[in-house]
């Protein structure tokens, strides 16, 4: 028995589909900053930090990364002290380690894959 078999690349299709998860990336990165300044977790005194300071770079979201960045001096050491006592007046929830409930194990860990999923569909007409 002998068979042969024909494969036609859709190379157009596929390149679509390619920046549909390129543009379904940043905006998931988006929606999770909205998503974390919305749950007013950040800590806040004068904004600052949540609202000018933070920010998503979008410069390797072709290599398939993108990052939420929060370029303040003090950002590092709150995130990683949340033994500070933050005051709550704005942001009721404030807390350092604001981005736990969206890692592994936390409450809102399924977030990311959910949006994606969402913008995916969108962006790739899927």
């Amino acid at each position: 028995m002998q068979v042969t078999s024909s494969v036609k690349m859709n190379w157009g299709r596929i390149h679509q589909l390619t920046q549909a998860a390129v543009t379904a990336l940043e905006q998931t990165a988006e929606a999770l900053h909205t998503e974390v300044v919305q749950a007013q977790i950040f800590p806040f005194d004068t904004g600052n930090l949540q609202n000018e300071s933070t920010f998503v770079d979008y410069s390797r979201s072709k290599r398939g990364k993108v990052s939420l960045i929060s370029s303040t001096p003090y950002a590092r050491r709150l995130y990683y002290h949340p033994e500070y006592h933050f005051q709550t007046y704005e942001n009721p929830f404030a807390s350092g380690a604001w981005y736990e409930p969206w890692l592994p194990g936390g409450i809102s860990q399924d977030f990311a894959k959910k949006a994606f999923k969402k913008f995916y569909k969108r962006a790739g007409g899927v």
